[in-house]
């Protein structure tokens, strides 16, 4: 975690100027229980997106748009990611739990005499 003071000193841009951009949602500071303001190191990455993105004329309000679009396709990534992991897990627990009945079905007719297997296995061919 950096300091204001410190992220200004690694970037060259003002504390005032990153104060400014914080306030405007640009940029995301973390509060100490002294009240300090604590910036992570993406902080440094986005302050030089933002410095670029204004070399190339787009104001402010452009780039957080753009900021929170980028954000938003993150997210939806990131959702879709899980969404995946989560389908994967569902095919894996339906192929167990259809083993699983296989495994029951062979026990039960194991275990039953014969009479009682020939019936079942009669109903089933008058039933499909």
């Amino acid at each position: 975690m950096l300091k204001i003071s410190e992220l200004a000193e690694m970037t060259g841009i003002t504390k005032r100027t990153i104060d400014y951009y914080t306030n405007l949602g640009l940029l995301k500071a973390h509060r100490s229980n002294s009240n300090y303001r604590y910036y992570n190191e993406e902080s440094v990455k986005q302050l030089q997106f933002i410095e670029q993105k204004k070399k190339e004329g787009l104001s402010l309000k452009q780039i957080k748009a753009l900021t929170q679009s980028e954000m938003a396709d993150m997210d939806i990534a990131n959702l879709c990611m899980h969404i995946q992991q989560l389908e994967k897990e569902v095919i894996m627990f339906t192929t167990r739990l259809s083993n699983e009945n296989q495994l029951m079905k062979q026990r039960i007719m194991k275990n039953m005499k014969n009479d009682s297997k020939s019936l079942i296995q009669t109903l089933q061919l008058l039933i499909t």
